[in-house]
Parts: C-alpha cells; structure tokens; sequence
C-alpha cells in the first residue's frame, strides 16, 4: 500500500500547471476541445418601407398596363364585336325553301351583323342572324316556319307573354315581354314567323321590324 501523497503534489496523469476538470479540458464528457462559436445571427432587420413607398410601386405597375388596355380598346378596336357578313346564311335560307326570307333593308351601317346562322330542326327550319344596333344594343331577328307555339317559348323562354298590337308597314306586330330586361315583336303569318327580340330600345325594336316586314 503506497503512503499518502501531499495534498500540493501533482497527480501522474496530470500536466503541471493545468488545473482545470477534465471535462472542461475535453470539450466535455466524450468529446473533442470546441472553440467558442459565433454568436447566433442576428435576426432579419424588419422592411423599413412605407406604405407610401409600396403604393408608389404598385403605381409604377399598374400605369404600363393600363396604357397597354387604352391602346388595345382604343385603337385595336378591343372588346368590340367583329362585323360578320349575314348574306351566305339568307342564301342558305332561300335557297332550301322552307318558307318566304326576308333580307332587312334601308338600315344604316350603323348595324353590324355579328353571326348568322340557318337550321334546321325540330318542326321545320329557323334562320337567326344578330346584330349590334347604332346605340350598341343587342337584336336577334328569326325567321322560322317552326309553330309559333313551339317557337315562341324557344326563342322567347317561358318569360314572353303577349303585350298588345302594333302596326308597322303592311303588317301588324305582336309585342311580348321576354328573358330578363329583353322585348320582342312578332309577326305571325301563315307560312312562317318573324321576332325581333334583343335589349335594344322600342325605337330600334321598331326600325328592325320595319326593314324585314
């Protein structure tokens, strides 16, 4: 048994000099010395701009494009309906012989025809053709050897209910309500139907049934 050593001696595994734990000097219990690292990172400074700044881009955006849409409307005609030409839908019409085609005549170019169209279908044949009108309503002229009973609630729904007589030309209108915020005149003849039916004013209503009847 070996005698007690001094208090003040150095152990044998031990560097002179070198006090401190052997955990300290380890990095800790099982693990390697570790430099102190960086602090952590400060945080990302929060955005210093102001609303006035955020409103000033968004200006800077918005301008190019709003150019871009004048240009557009305002001289590539944007949003207006492209004109068609009605003429091969009326020789269509003729030419099968269904009934009498009546082309609308004395109208200023101010009224575009925007499509065409001749069918046949059940219960005989219509031929629609709509137009833009001078104050850029809509007006849907039909002609149609269909019966007026299955006719009339097709092109005038379930809505169209008859609001009295009116003379124009050589014949006498029928006026009808129609869907939503649309009017129709009508012209029942023995051998086919005419309607004019759209949003346009009475006016325009008036003019249309005058140029076919």
């Amino acid at each position: 048994m070996e005698p007690a050593q001094p208090a003040d001696r150095v152990p044998a595994d031990q560097p002179p000099g070198d006090d401190r734990p052997t955990a300290d000097r380890q990095g800790g219990p099982g693990g390697p010395d570790r430099l102190p690292g960086p602090s952590a990172a400060p945080g990302k400074r929060a955005s210093t701009r102001s609303p006035r700044d955020m409103a000033i881009s968004l200006l800077v955006l918005l301008i190019p494009i709003a150019l871009l849409l004048a240009f557009y409307r305002g001289f590539l005609g944007g949003d207006q309906p492209t004109p068609i030409d009605p003429v091969p839908a009326f020789e269509q019409a003729r030419s099968a012989g269904e009934f009498p085609v009546s082309v609308p005549s004395g109208l200023s170019k101010e009224w575009q025809p925007i499509r065409a169209s001749y069918r046949a279908v059940e219960g005989g044949s219509t031929l629609r053709v709509g137009y833009v009108t001078p104050e850029g309503r809509g007006i849907q002229l039909v002609q149609s050897n269909v019966p007026p009973e299955h006719l009339l609630p097709t092109e005038l729904t379930d809505a169209g209910r008859p609001q009295g007589q009116m003379d124009l030309g050589a014949g006498t209108w029928q006026r009808y309500t129609a869907r939503g915020n649309e009017q129709a005149l009508v012209l029942l003849q023995p051998d086919r139907t005419v309607i004019v039916v759209g949003d346009a004013r009475d006016n325009e209503l008036r003019e249309m049934a005058g140029a076919v009847d």
